[in-house]
């Protein structure tokens, strides 16, 4: 059965958002982006909400883009074949290689985590892994620290009010001060 992850950039105070809607501050140097590629070699599908959808819609087109390093064009690759589910209630169609959600969250991830292959369920976005976090169907969360303080805007973890006891199991620093800490769900 496939594990259901959560995986994004977020500062040290925790949003993934400043209070502006920008995350330039979270852009990852070549060590950090090694980590996500590696996180998106072991990914089935990637489910994520309209604004998440509209600024990965880049990464569709991203091969014409010049000067991409190597790790980019693979990205790019990857990223492309990725089967995506979208859930959205004001788009009407998605582009490349992705479907708007036609059941609720709960399940469409039912039926995702039954689905062959051995590779993660993804969920992208803080808003949309608030509500899977609220249904409890995460089972990882990965979080990438960046060594930055916004001073607030869109918090990386939901706020369900449901206490939820983790295991870590992986934390790494990198040489330019971001923290990976990876984190089980512990049933």
């Amino acid at each position: 059965m496939h594990k259901v992850t959560y995986s994004m950039t977020a500062s040290l105070d925790g949003f993934t958002m400043d209070t502006d809607g920008r995350f330039d501050w979270s852009e990852p140097d070549d060590e950090v982006f090694r980590v996500f590629l590696d996180q998106l070699r072991g990914v089935d599908v990637h489910l994520m909400g309209r604004k998440l959808y509209e600024t990965m819609l880049f990464w569709e087109t991203a091969d014409d883009v010049p000067g991409l390093s190597d790790a980019e064009r693979e990205w790019t690759t990857i990223w492309k074949a990725l089967p995506k589910v979208v859930f959205s209630r004001t788009l009407t169609s998605v582009e490349g290689n992705a479907r708007l959600a036609t059941d609720g969250i709960e399940e469409e991830v039912a039926r995702l985590r039954t689905a062959p292959g051995d590779g993660d369920i993804a969920i992208g976005g803080p808003e949309l892994a608030a509500q899977v976090a609220g249904l409890d169907l995460i089972d990882e969360y990965q979080l990438v620290v960046a060594p930055v303080l916004v001073g607030g805007g869109t918090p990386y973890f939901a706020h369900a009010g449901a206490h939820r006891q983790l295991e870590l199991v992986e934390a790494r620093v990198f040489e330019a001060g971001s923290v990976f800490l990876r984190h089980r769900v512990t049933r």
